[in-house]
Protein backbone atom coordinates (compact mmCIF):
# COMPACT_ATOMS: atom_id res chain seq x y z
CA UNK A 1 0.00 0.00 0.00
CA UNK A 2 3.35 2.02 0.69
CA UNK A 3 3.07 3.14 -2.94
CA UNK A 4 -0.39 4.28 -3.71
CA UNK A 5 -0.16 6.18 -0.70
CA UNK A 6 2.54 8.27 -2.62
CA UNK A 7 0.89 8.45 -5.33
CA UNK A 8 -2.11 9.52 -4.11
CA UNK A 9 -0.18 12.63 -2.24
CA UNK A 10 1.60 13.26 -5.32
CA UNK A 11 -1.84 13.60 -7.33
CA UNK A 12 -3.68 15.13 -3.94
CA UNK A 13 -1.22 17.97 -3.88
CA UNK A 14 -0.67 18.64 -7.22
CA UNK A 15 -4.07 19.46 -8.37
CA UNK A 16 -4.22 21.86 -4.46
CA UNK A 17 -1.12 23.80 -5.71
CA UNK A 18 -2.18 23.68 -9.42
CA UNK A 19 -5.96 24.94 -9.51
CA UNK A 20 -5.29 28.30 -7.79
CA UNK A 21 -3.00 28.99 -10.77
CA UNK A 22 -5.17 27.94 -13.18
CA UNK A 23 -8.23 29.76 -11.73
CA UNK A 24 -6.08 32.71 -12.15
CA UNK A 25 -5.13 31.72 -15.82
CA UNK A 26 -8.58 30.99 -16.77
CA UNK A 27 -9.40 33.98 -15.24
CA UNK A 28 -6.99 36.25 -17.28
CA UNK A 29 -7.78 34.41 -20.54
CA UNK A 30 -11.35 35.10 -20.44
CA UNK A 31 -12.37 31.46 -20.12
CA UNK A 32 -15.46 32.35 -17.87
CA UNK A 33 -18.92 30.04 -18.18
CA UNK A 34 -21.55 32.28 -18.40
CA UNK A 35 -25.30 31.50 -16.24
CA UNK A 36 -27.06 28.33 -19.32
CA UNK A 37 -29.48 26.61 -19.49
CA UNK A 38 -27.73 23.19 -18.05
CA UNK A 39 -26.09 24.92 -15.11
CA UNK A 40 -27.68 26.12 -11.47
CA UNK A 41 -25.33 28.96 -10.86
CA UNK A 42 -26.74 32.74 -11.25
CA UNK A 43 -22.73 34.61 -11.84
CA UNK A 44 -20.07 33.61 -14.24
CA UNK A 45 -17.69 31.59 -12.97
CA UNK A 46 -13.83 30.75 -14.01
CA UNK A 47 -13.57 26.82 -15.88
CA UNK A 48 -10.54 24.82 -17.19
CA UNK A 49 -9.93 23.43 -13.63
CA UNK A 50 -8.96 20.08 -15.48
CA UNK A 51 -5.90 21.55 -16.70
CA UNK A 52 -4.65 21.26 -12.77
CA UNK A 53 -6.45 17.48 -12.69
CA UNK A 54 -4.52 16.35 -15.68
CA UNK A 55 -0.92 17.88 -14.84
CA UNK A 56 -1.45 16.24 -11.46
CA UNK A 57 -2.15 12.69 -13.43
CA UNK A 58 0.73 13.30 -15.46
CA UNK A 59 2.88 13.90 -11.92
CA UNK A 60 1.48 10.93 -10.32
CA UNK A 61 2.11 8.70 -13.04
CA UNK A 62 5.63 10.00 -13.58
CA UNK A 63 6.38 9.32 -10.07
CA UNK A 64 4.47 6.00 -10.43
CA UNK A 65 6.66 5.06 -12.84
CA UNK A 66 9.57 5.23 -10.73
CA UNK A 67 8.50 3.22 -7.64
CA UNK A 68 9.31 -0.08 -7.91
CA UNK A 69 5.94 -1.81 -6.72
CA UNK A 70 4.58 -0.30 -9.77
CA UNK A 71 7.19 -2.02 -12.42
CA UNK A 72 5.15 -4.71 -13.82
CA UNK A 73 2.57 -2.02 -14.54
CA UNK A 74 5.38 0.03 -16.36
CA UNK A 75 7.37 -2.20 -17.88
CA UNK A 76 5.38 -5.38 -18.29
CA UNK A 77 2.81 -3.65 -20.15
CA UNK A 78 1.56 -0.52 -22.81
CA UNK A 79 -1.19 0.11 -20.65
CA UNK A 80 0.17 3.24 -19.45
CA UNK A 81 1.35 4.70 -22.57
CA UNK A 82 -1.86 4.02 -24.29
CA UNK A 83 -3.93 5.80 -20.89
CA UNK A 84 -1.42 8.92 -20.90
CA UNK A 85 -2.38 9.08 -24.60
CA UNK A 86 -6.09 8.54 -24.60
CA UNK A 87 -6.26 10.71 -21.77
CA UNK A 88 -4.43 13.57 -23.31
CA UNK A 89 -6.48 13.44 -26.14
CA UNK A 90 -10.02 13.00 -23.99
CA UNK A 91 -8.73 16.16 -21.86
CA UNK A 92 -7.78 18.11 -25.40
CA UNK A 93 -11.41 17.45 -26.31
CA UNK A 94 -12.94 19.17 -23.01
CA UNK A 95 -10.30 21.87 -23.06
CA UNK A 96 -11.42 23.11 -26.47
CA UNK A 97 -15.25 22.78 -25.79
CA UNK A 98 -14.27 24.72 -22.55
CA UNK A 99 -13.00 27.66 -24.44
CA UNK A 100 -14.69 27.48 -27.67
CA UNK A 101 -17.91 24.94 -28.32
CA UNK A 102 -17.34 22.17 -29.94
CA UNK A 103 -20.16 20.61 -32.05
CA UNK A 104 -21.63 17.45 -30.39
CA UNK A 105 -20.72 15.22 -33.04
CA UNK A 106 -17.01 16.50 -33.10
CA UNK A 107 -16.94 15.73 -29.34
CA UNK A 108 -17.93 12.15 -30.05
CA UNK A 109 -15.52 11.56 -32.63
CA UNK A 110 -13.13 12.79 -30.06
CA UNK A 111 -13.94 10.13 -27.54
CA UNK A 112 -13.89 7.80 -30.29
CA UNK A 113 -10.37 8.29 -30.42
CA UNK A 114 -9.78 8.08 -27.23
CA UNK A 115 -11.16 4.67 -26.15
CA UNK A 116 -9.33 3.91 -29.57
CA UNK A 117 -6.22 4.38 -28.43
CA UNK A 118 -6.97 2.76 -25.11
CA UNK A 119 -7.86 -0.43 -27.02
CA UNK A 120 -4.77 -0.36 -29.80
CA UNK A 121 -2.32 -0.21 -26.35
CA UNK A 122 -4.24 -2.82 -24.98
CA UNK A 123 -6.98 -1.26 -22.60
CA UNK A 124 -9.96 -3.33 -23.92
CA UNK A 125 -13.09 -5.41 -23.16
CA UNK A 126 -11.68 -9.08 -23.52
CA UNK A 127 -14.00 -10.99 -21.66
CA UNK A 128 -18.09 -10.57 -20.98
CA UNK A 129 -19.75 -12.30 -18.59
CA UNK A 130 -23.00 -11.46 -16.69
CA UNK A 131 -23.82 -12.84 -13.33
CA UNK A 132 -26.40 -15.43 -13.21
CA UNK A 133 -26.18 -16.27 -17.16
CA UNK A 134 -24.43 -19.27 -17.10
CA UNK A 135 -21.20 -20.46 -16.39
CA UNK A 136 -19.07 -19.29 -19.85
CA UNK A 137 -17.54 -16.54 -20.04
CA UNK A 138 -18.03 -14.58 -23.54
CA UNK A 139 -14.73 -13.65 -25.37
CA UNK A 140 -15.03 -10.60 -27.29
CA UNK A 141 -13.58 -10.95 -30.83
CA UNK A 142 -10.43 -8.93 -32.17
CA UNK A 143 -13.37 -6.89 -33.84
CA UNK A 144 -15.70 -6.37 -31.19
CA UNK A 145 -13.67 -6.08 -28.27
CA UNK A 146 -12.51 -2.33 -29.59
CA UNK A 147 -16.09 -1.40 -30.28
CA UNK A 148 -16.79 -2.38 -26.75
CA UNK A 149 -14.01 -0.54 -25.27
CA UNK A 150 -14.89 2.32 -27.19
CA UNK A 151 -18.74 2.40 -26.00
CA UNK A 152 -17.63 1.95 -22.66
CA UNK A 153 -15.26 5.07 -22.77
CA UNK A 154 -18.07 7.38 -24.61
CA UNK A 155 -20.74 6.10 -22.30
CA UNK A 156 -18.99 7.03 -18.78
CA UNK A 157 -17.25 10.31 -20.30
CA UNK A 158 -20.55 11.65 -21.36
CA UNK A 159 -21.78 10.16 -17.29
CA UNK A 160 -19.66 12.47 -15.54
CA UNK A 161 -20.31 15.14 -17.87
CA UNK A 162 -23.42 15.28 -17.46
CA UNK A 163 -23.98 14.79 -13.25
CA UNK A 164 -21.23 17.80 -12.92
CA UNK A 165 -24.15 19.80 -12.70
CA UNK A 166 -23.58 21.02 -8.96
CA UNK A 167 -20.39 22.51 -6.97
CA UNK A 168 -18.59 19.20 -6.07
CA UNK A 169 -20.74 17.11 -7.09
CA UNK A 170 -18.63 15.44 -9.78
CA UNK A 171 -16.03 15.38 -8.03
CA UNK A 172 -17.25 13.53 -5.06
CA UNK A 173 -18.76 10.78 -6.75
CA UNK A 174 -15.66 10.37 -8.35
CA UNK A 175 -13.87 10.30 -4.88
CA UNK A 176 -16.50 7.65 -3.53
CA UNK A 177 -16.60 5.33 -6.63
CA UNK A 178 -13.04 5.62 -7.49
CA UNK A 179 -12.34 4.53 -3.61
CA UNK A 180 -14.46 1.91 -3.85
CA UNK A 181 -12.61 0.68 -7.63
CA UNK A 182 -9.62 0.62 -5.65
CA UNK A 183 -10.80 -1.59 -3.14
CA UNK A 184 -12.22 -4.02 -4.95
CA UNK A 185 -9.66 -4.25 -7.42
CA UNK A 186 -7.15 -4.52 -4.59
CA UNK A 187 -9.18 -7.58 -3.27
CA UNK A 188 -8.72 -8.81 -7.10
CA UNK A 189 -5.17 -8.94 -7.10
CA UNK A 190 -5.00 -10.14 -3.07
CA UNK A 191 -7.05 -13.28 -4.40
CA UNK A 192 -5.21 -13.84 -7.65
CA UNK A 193 -7.59 -12.91 -10.23
CA UNK A 194 -6.18 -9.81 -11.82
CA UNK A 195 -2.53 -9.74 -12.96
CA UNK A 196 0.41 -7.86 -11.71
CA UNK A 197 0.55 -5.22 -14.69
CA UNK A 198 -2.96 -4.42 -14.47
CA UNK A 199 -3.37 -1.03 -13.68
CA UNK A 200 -6.68 -0.81 -12.32
CA UNK A 201 -5.97 -0.11 -8.68
CA UNK A 202 -3.16 2.64 -9.72
CA UNK A 203 -5.57 4.37 -11.94
CA UNK A 204 -8.42 4.70 -9.59
CA UNK A 205 -6.10 5.90 -6.59
CA UNK A 206 -5.44 9.06 -9.36
CA UNK A 207 -8.67 9.58 -10.21
CA UNK A 208 -9.60 9.40 -5.92
CA UNK A 209 -6.08 12.08 -5.11
CA UNK A 210 -6.96 14.23 -8.26
CA UNK A 211 -10.52 15.32 -6.74
CA UNK A 212 -9.89 15.13 -3.32
CA UNK A 213 -7.11 17.96 -4.30
CA UNK A 214 -9.63 19.53 -6.61
CA UNK A 215 -12.59 19.71 -4.28
CA UNK A 216 -11.91 22.42 -1.80
CA UNK A 217 -12.09 24.94 -4.61
CA UNK A 218 -15.02 23.34 -6.15
CA UNK A 219 -17.43 22.63 -3.38
CA UNK A 220 -20.23 25.07 -2.97
CA UNK A 221 -19.66 27.97 -3.67
CA UNK A 222 -17.08 26.88 -5.99
CA UNK A 223 -14.61 28.98 -7.00
CA UNK A 224 -13.67 27.27 -10.35
CA UNK A 225 -15.52 24.87 -12.19
CA UNK A 226 -13.61 21.23 -13.47
CA UNK A 227 -15.02 21.93 -16.89
CA UNK A 228 -15.47 19.42 -19.70
CA UNK A 229 -11.48 19.29 -19.65
CA UNK A 230 -12.04 17.68 -16.35
CA UNK A 231 -15.21 16.10 -16.65
CA UNK A 232 -14.89 13.97 -19.71
CA UNK A 233 -10.87 13.04 -18.51
CA UNK A 234 -12.22 11.55 -15.68
CA UNK A 235 -14.90 9.61 -17.21
CA UNK A 236 -12.06 8.27 -19.22
CA UNK A 237 -10.36 7.38 -15.91
CA UNK A 238 -13.52 5.50 -14.69
CA UNK A 239 -13.51 3.67 -17.61
CA UNK A 240 -10.41 2.66 -17.73
CA UNK A 241 -10.43 1.43 -14.32
CA UNK A 242 -14.08 -0.57 -15.58
CA UNK A 243 -12.10 -2.07 -18.05
CA UNK A 244 -8.71 -3.32 -16.89
CA UNK A 245 -11.24 -4.83 -13.60
CA UNK A 246 -14.09 -5.86 -15.99
CA UNK A 247 -12.79 -6.86 -19.10
CA UNK A 248 -9.68 -8.59 -17.56
CA UNK A 249 -10.87 -10.75 -15.18
CA UNK A 250 -11.98 -14.41 -16.80
CA UNK A 251 -12.58 -16.70 -14.06
CA UNK A 252 -16.15 -18.29 -12.47
CA UNK A 253 -17.90 -18.26 -9.39
CA UNK A 254 -21.65 -20.62 -9.09
CA UNK A 255 -24.71 -18.79 -8.28
CA UNK A 256 -25.28 -15.76 -5.67
CA UNK A 257 -21.03 -15.80 -5.01
CA UNK A 258 -19.96 -15.00 -8.61
CA UNK A 259 -22.64 -12.16 -8.09
CA UNK A 260 -20.42 -10.47 -5.67
CA UNK A 261 -17.40 -11.21 -7.80
CA UNK A 262 -18.99 -9.97 -11.29
CA UNK A 263 -15.87 -8.04 -12.73
CA UNK A 264 -17.93 -5.78 -14.93
CA UNK A 265 -21.32 -5.68 -13.04
CA UNK A 266 -19.81 -4.20 -9.61
CA UNK A 267 -18.26 -1.32 -10.76
CA UNK A 268 -21.26 -0.27 -12.99
CA UNK A 269 -23.32 -0.86 -9.39
CA UNK A 270 -20.62 1.62 -7.59
CA UNK A 271 -20.88 4.43 -10.47
CA UNK A 272 -24.85 3.60 -10.65
CA UNK A 273 -25.55 7.56 -9.73
CA UNK A 274 -24.14 8.93 -13.17
CA UNK A 275 -25.06 6.11 -15.07
CA UNK A 276 -28.89 5.92 -14.20
CA UNK A 277 -28.71 9.69 -14.41
CA UNK A 278 -27.56 9.27 -18.06
CA UNK A 279 -29.88 6.48 -18.70
CA UNK A 280 -33.01 8.66 -17.72
CA UNK A 281 -31.10 11.38 -19.95
CA UNK A 282 -31.21 9.44 -23.26
CA UNK A 283 -34.55 7.92 -22.45
CA UNK A 284 -36.03 11.31 -21.40
CA UNK A 285 -35.11 13.27 -24.40
CA UNK A 286 -35.76 10.34 -27.05
CA UNK A 287 -38.88 10.27 -25.87
CA UNK A 288 -39.23 13.97 -26.01
CA UNK A 289 -37.67 14.64 -29.62
CA UNK A 290 -35.22 16.39 -28.53
CA UNK A 291 -31.64 16.24 -29.51
CA UNK A 292 -29.55 14.54 -25.93
CA UNK A 293 -26.88 17.44 -27.44
CA UNK A 294 -30.04 19.79 -25.72
CA UNK A 295 -29.28 20.52 -22.39
CA UNK A 296 -32.23 20.68 -19.38
CA UNK A 297 -32.78 20.65 -16.23
CA UNK A 298 -34.22 17.54 -15.38
CA UNK A 299 -31.14 15.58 -13.99
CA UNK A 300 -31.47 13.53 -10.67
CA UNK A 301 -29.40 16.63 -8.81
CA UNK A 302 -32.17 19.31 -10.67
CA UNK A 303 -35.30 17.06 -9.30
CA UNK A 304 -33.88 16.71 -5.58
CA UNK A 305 -33.49 20.56 -5.71
CA UNK A 306 -37.07 20.88 -7.02
CA UNK A 307 -38.15 18.84 -3.97
CA UNK A 308 -36.97 21.52 -1.56
CA UNK A 309 -33.30 20.26 -1.19
CA UNK A 310 -30.29 23.33 -1.21
CA UNK A 311 -27.20 22.51 -3.62
CA UNK A 312 -25.07 21.70 -0.80
CA UNK A 313 -27.55 19.11 0.52
CA UNK A 314 -28.54 18.25 -2.73
CA UNK A 315 -24.92 16.97 -3.37
CA UNK A 316 -24.35 15.32 -0.26
CA UNK A 317 -27.53 13.04 -0.75
CA UNK A 318 -25.98 11.91 -4.16
CA UNK A 319 -22.48 11.47 -2.40
CA UNK A 320 -24.72 9.32 0.19
CA UNK A 321 -26.09 7.23 -2.57
CA UNK A 322 -23.18 6.16 -4.09
CA UNK A 323 -21.39 5.46 -0.79
CA UNK A 324 -24.45 3.08 -0.33
CA UNK A 325 -23.92 1.26 -3.53
CA UNK A 326 -20.30 1.26 -2.98
CA UNK A 327 -21.17 -0.72 -0.10
CA UNK A 328 -23.71 -2.67 -1.82
CA UNK A 329 -20.66 -4.37 -3.97
CA UNK A 330 -18.10 -4.35 -1.36
CA UNK A 331 -19.62 -5.66 1.49
CA UNK A 332 -20.33 -8.79 0.47
CA UNK A 333 -16.67 -9.09 -1.76
CA UNK A 334 -14.80 -8.35 1.29
CA UNK A 335 -16.87 -10.54 3.98
CA UNK A 336 -16.95 -13.05 0.74
CA UNK A 337 -20.49 -14.28 1.52
CA UNK A 338 -24.00 -14.28 -0.63
CA UNK A 339 -26.00 -14.16 2.56
CA UNK A 340 -28.38 -11.44 1.63
CA UNK A 341 -28.73 -10.60 5.27
CA UNK A 342 -25.20 -8.75 5.49
CA UNK A 343 -27.29 -6.44 3.09
CA UNK A 344 -30.15 -5.31 5.55
CA UNK A 345 -28.07 -2.19 7.11
CA UNK A 346 -27.50 -1.19 3.71
CA UNK A 347 -31.61 -1.57 2.25
CA UNK A 348 -32.12 0.47 5.75
CA UNK A 349 -30.15 3.17 5.12
CA UNK A 350 -31.41 3.24 1.15
CA UNK A 351 -35.01 3.06 2.69
CA UNK A 352 -33.91 6.26 4.95
CA UNK A 353 -32.19 7.81 2.30
CA UNK A 354 -35.12 8.06 0.17
CA UNK A 355 -37.55 8.91 2.67
CA UNK A 356 -35.52 11.83 3.98
CA UNK A 357 -34.91 13.18 0.11
CA UNK A 358 -38.81 12.99 -0.45
CA UNK A 359 -40.03 14.30 2.52
CA UNK A 360 -37.61 16.74 4.09
CA UNK A 361 -36.86 19.31 4.15
CA UNK A 362 -39.90 20.53 1.67
CA UNK A 363 -40.31 23.43 -0.18
CA UNK A 364 -38.64 26.47 1.64
CA UNK A 365 -38.28 30.47 1.27
CA UNK A 366 -34.82 30.53 -0.43
CA UNK A 367 -34.37 33.60 1.12
CA UNK A 368 -34.39 31.23 4.66
CA UNK A 369 -32.28 28.56 3.77
CA UNK A 370 -28.95 28.33 4.75
CA UNK A 371 -27.63 26.32 2.22
CA UNK A 372 -28.41 28.84 -0.25
CA UNK A 373 -25.01 30.36 -0.81
CA UNK A 374 -23.33 32.82 -3.79
CA UNK A 375 -23.55 30.42 -7.42
CA UNK A 376 -26.95 28.56 -6.30
CA UNK A 377 -29.62 29.16 -9.02
CA UNK A 378 -32.05 30.05 -6.29
CA UNK A 379 -30.31 33.49 -5.81
CA UNK A 380 -32.41 36.83 -6.47
CA UNK A 381 -31.85 39.14 -8.82
CA UNK A 382 -29.92 39.56 -12.18
CA UNK A 383 -26.76 37.52 -13.23
CA UNK A 384 -23.65 39.49 -12.63
CA UNK A 385 -21.55 40.85 -15.76
CA UNK A 386 -19.25 38.47 -17.08
CA UNK A 387 -16.33 40.71 -15.87
CA UNK A 388 -17.34 41.34 -12.56
CA UNK A 389 -15.21 37.73 -11.99
CA UNK A 390 -12.34 39.37 -13.17
CA UNK A 391 -12.31 42.59 -11.65
CA UNK A 392 -12.78 40.77 -8.04
CA UNK A 393 -9.76 39.18 -8.96
CA UNK A 394 -8.04 42.25 -9.86
CA UNK A 395 -8.70 43.49 -6.68
CA UNK A 396 -8.05 40.80 -4.94
CA UNK A 397 -4.86 40.92 -6.27
CA UNK A 398 -4.08 44.49 -5.87
CA UNK A 399 -5.11 44.33 -2.22
CA UNK A 400 -2.72 41.53 -1.76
Amino acid sequence: MGGYAVVFAVALLTTLALTPLVRRFAIRIGAIVPPNARGVHTKAMPTLGGVAMFVGFLVAMAVASRIPQFKDMFEGSSAPAGLMLGAGVMFAVGALDDLRDVSPPAKIAGMVLAGSLLSLFGISMLFFRVPFAGQDTLVLSADLAPLVTVIVVVVFANAINLIDGLDGLAAGIVIIAGSALFLYSDRLFKDGFLEGDNIAPLVAVIAVGICVGFLPYNFNPARIFMGDAGALFLGLLLATTTITIGGHADYSYPGTTYFFYAPLFIPIVILGVPIIDTAFSVVRRAVRGRSFAVADKDHLHHRLMRLGHGPRRTVVILWLWTALLSGLALLPTYTQSGNLNALVPIGVMALALILYALFFPGRRDARTDPDNEAGDDEQEGPPPPLGEVVDLESRRRGAG
